[in-house]
């Protein structure tokens, strides 16, 4: 039968409804059988029975049998179903639901074993599958449970979640550590220390509209030590979209506090120093110029108080003629000496200025800073006046040389004039012409000496503008000329003819050129008077040469040269190796600040043969107008 039951195919319905229909044909047949039996049973009874009683009794016995017999059938056919539904459907739904109790408790891994190919052995290879899919969803799941949980425990931040309550629902380890919260603790008290809420409570709030909330707060740590946080929060929502806790993000900014607090510390104390610096500092746009911000010094030295000179152009301290060069200058120069600036009553300023580029909140700025050397140049200018009035008294003889020899042709000529007119000679006219010449010629020769003297003793303002070196040294050798000459000493030129121009004042450049050439000569004199030659070589050497973007001037002697062991102090003010009363010892030191103004540098080189050298060098520098 159960070969009959494997070639029904593999659907258990058809299966059962044959067990069901031979089930019921076997119990007819039986009960037919046993009806056919019992027929013929009383028959025999009947014709064996000699009376009634003996009749009913074999009847009653032969139901007995007839009983007895359906009741085996029945049981047979009942054991038989109950076989066929065991084995068909109970074994394999009781393996079904193990299986599915496995599932349950988790084991996903397990399978149910079974040979049946009908619905049963489908629903099972059904469950099978279901578990591995399971078993896949569910590692997934640990997965990402796992890499939440290490990203939660391990975030560099501080991550609670809280119920409406403000419970500590879960917390990281990072808020462990540094709160150390006991079970059931509140956030406000594990954070603060407080018995309530916060007043202001971004947890709250988000609670309330479902949204994320940032505040800044201040606690404590487990330490006692104060704390500073940024506060994030954002909502959790269950599946009907209802927030059923907060996940709150807490950032600390404790360093970052502590260091703003030191910043505006540090922010005023400097600021308080920027305030009280005793010269002026500007605050300048880097582009425009423009005054962003300046210190009160600004009031005491300009006359301007602070609103009168913020946003406006630094410039406008300038005359208006220095204006364009200086505003070059300022973006490109580190140091300019000696500007021009104008006070607010209109008085005249002389300001040494420094520019320095820096950084303010958001831009690029100057940081400029001025010194008023007005008082410092005046006393320099009465300084280099007495200086000059002592050169021109050592230049007394030289310049009576120079006079004298004009003198003397304007009183030989004129003698020559009045003794022809006094004799009644007549001369022709041109020899009267000529006479006439020569006379306004040396007159003009006497003159220009004059002139020039007179020049170089008046006080003169001090303006840069450009100038030309070979043309001011032909100017200081003017009044030497004569008194070299009648001392033996030979000029030697060694000059560039095409020099570009410099920066320079040029009456105080050839005051420079004076002192040193006033140096030359009494140091080659006092050579000759100390080695008692007057036949050593007596030479000053002028050599200008340029060289890239420098001009260089040299102004050496055979005289008796510069010890090295006073070559440190030849240019401090009051030096001098003269003899007492031969010298003031400003000089070297005047010509010095003078080179230095005209950003110059002078300095003494070694020479192989005997005498001194001075050697000068400044900038090339484009005119004010250039």
């Amino acid at each position: 039968m159960l070969r009959t039951l494997k070639k029904l195919g593999h659907s258990i319905v058809p299966r059962l409804m044959f067990t069901m229909a031979l089930t019921l044909f076997i119990t007819l047949s039986a009960w037919a059988y046993l009806d056919i039996k019992q027929h013929r049973e009383i028959l025999q009874a009947v014709e064996t029975a000699t009376n009634l009683s003996e009749t009913n009794g074999a009847q009653a016995a032969v139901e007995n049998r007839i009983l007895l017999r359906a009741a085996g059938v029945f049981v047979t056919t009942a054991g038989i179903i109950f076989i066929l539904i065991l084995r068909l459907v109970n074994r394999p739904i009781q393996k079904l639901i193990l299986g599915t109790q496995q599932i349950a408790k988790g084991e996903y891994t397990a399978k149910i074993e079974t040979d049946h190919e009908d619905e049963l052995g489908q629903l099972a290879a059904a469950i099978n599958r279901m578990g591995r899919e399971i078993s896949r969803k569910q590692a997934e799941l640990n997965r990402q449970r796992d890499e939440y949980q290490i990203l939660f425990e391990l975030a560099p931040c501080i991550i609670t979640v809280q119920d409406r309550n403000y419970k500590l629902i879960q917390y990281n380890r990072e808020f462990a550590e540094k709160f150390a919260p006991r079970p059931g603790d509140y956030c406000y008290n594990a954070y603060k220390g407080k018995h309530e809420k916060c007043p202001v409570c971004p947890v709250e709030n988000t609670f309330e509209d479902g949204k994320s909330h940032r505040s800044e707060e201040t606690g404590f740590y487990k330490d006692g030590t104060v704390a500073h946080w940024l506060v994030n929060t954002s909502p959790i929502k269950n599946d009907k979209g209802e927030i059923v806790a907060v996940i709150e993000m807490i950032l600390d900014i404790t360093h970052r506090k502590k260091l703003e607090e030191e910043l505006e510390k540090s922010e005023k104390k400097y600021y308080a120093i920027f305030n009280n610096i005793p010269n002026p500092v500007f605050v300048l746009d880097r582009d425009t110029l423009t005054v962003l911000d300046c210190n009160q010094s600004v009031a005491s030295v300009y006359g301007y108080t602070k609103e009168d000179i913020i946003n406006k152009s630094f410039m406008e301290l300038f005359s208006d003629e220095d204006t364009k060069h200086h505003r070059d200058k300022i973006k490109e120069a580190a140091v300019i000496n000696q500007a021009k600036h104008i006070h607010r009553n209109g008085n005249i300023l002389f300001v040494d200025i420094w520019v320095s580029p820096s950084e303010y909140p958001g831009q690029k700025i100057f940081l400029v800073t001025t010194s008023d050397i007005t008082q410092r140049i005046e006393a320099e200018k009465q300084l280099s006046h007495a200086s000059k009035m002592a050169t021109l008294g050592q230049m007394a003889t030289g310049v009576a040389h120079e006079l004298n020899q004009p003198l003397t042709v304007i009183k030989t000529l004129s003698s020559f004039l009045m003794k022809t007119l006094k004799g009644g000679k007549t001369e022709d006219v041109q020899t009267l012409l000529e006479v006439s010449e020569k006379i306004g010629s040396n007159v003009d020769r006497a003159a220009k000496i004059i002139n020039h003297m007179r020049e170089f003793a008046r006080k003169s303002e001090i303006r840069l503008e450009p100038v030309q070196v070979n043309e001011v040294l032909e100017k200081a050798i003017e009044m030497f000329n004569q008194q070299l000459r009648v001392r033996g000493i030979d000029v030697i030129w060694d000059i560039q003819q095409d020099l570009p121009s410099i920066m320079a004042d040029a009456d105080r450049l050839e005051q420079v050129f004076v002192n040193l050439l006033l140096n030359a000569r009494d140091a080659i004199e006092v050579r000759a008077k100390l080695t008692k030659n007057h036949k050593i070589s007596k030479a000053i050497t002028l050599k200008t040469r340029s060289t890239g973007r420098t001009v260089t001037i040299e102004v050496s002697d055979t005289g008796t040269g510069i010890d090295e062991a006073v070559g440190g102090k030849i240019f401090e003010p009051f030096f001098t190796t003269k003899e007492v009363g031969q010298g003031t010892g400003l000089g070297l030191s005047i010509s010095y600040g003078i080179v230095k103004d005209f950003g110059g540098d002078i300095q003494t080189v070694k020479k192989q043969d005997p005498g001194a050298c001075f050697r000068i060098s400044f900038p090339v520098q484009d005119s004010p107008n250039g």
